[in-house]
């Protein structure tokens, strides 16, 4: 199994041709999979989706290949682990408007592995969830 440290997660840049293929092979997955954590999260931990609680389902998911902006890749023996930003147009690009999403591309249709969400501990105490990312929030790898 691939984890941030059996892997070499190469720069950011902007998706190519290869990534945005992978990225409509699990578009329909992810929109999936998202309104399920969405409404998930909202019965346990609705901070998860704080930022676009607002949002009608349609609007969260209204993203195509057009807003898939950046791109990490890793090789691993089994294939590529594609991580990727994804805008969500209908939120305000200054705040918080962006999915950290992870890809699994091999000879067979790509996969979505999975849509990120934080957990972190506050230096104060608590702790702060999201799964809405900022712009210049950094794209690492993640399991969840």
């Amino acid at each position: 199994m691939a984890t941030a440290d059996t892997v070499d997660l190469g720069p950011p840049h902007a998706p190519k041709e290869e990534s945005l293929r992978a990225f409509g092979e699990v578009e329909a997955d992810l929109k999936r999979e998202l309104l399920h954590l969405k409404h998930t999260y909202l019965k346990h931990e609705p901070e998860y989706f704080a930022a676009v609680q607002h949002l009608s389902d349609a609007d969260l998911t209204s993203f195509s290949s057009a807003d898939f902006e950046s791109v990490r890749v890793a090789q691993s023996a089994y294939g590529i682990h594609l991580l990727g930003k994804v805008r969500i147009p209908a939120m305000p690009a200054d705040g918080p408007a962006y999915l950290h999403v992870r890809f699994f591309v091999s000879d067979e249709p790509a996969k979505l592995h999975g849509i990120h969400t934080e957990e972190r501990d506050e230096p104060g105490g608590g702790k702060r969830y999201r799964a809405i990312f900022t712009k210049d929030d950094p794209l690492e790898w993640f399991d969840t």
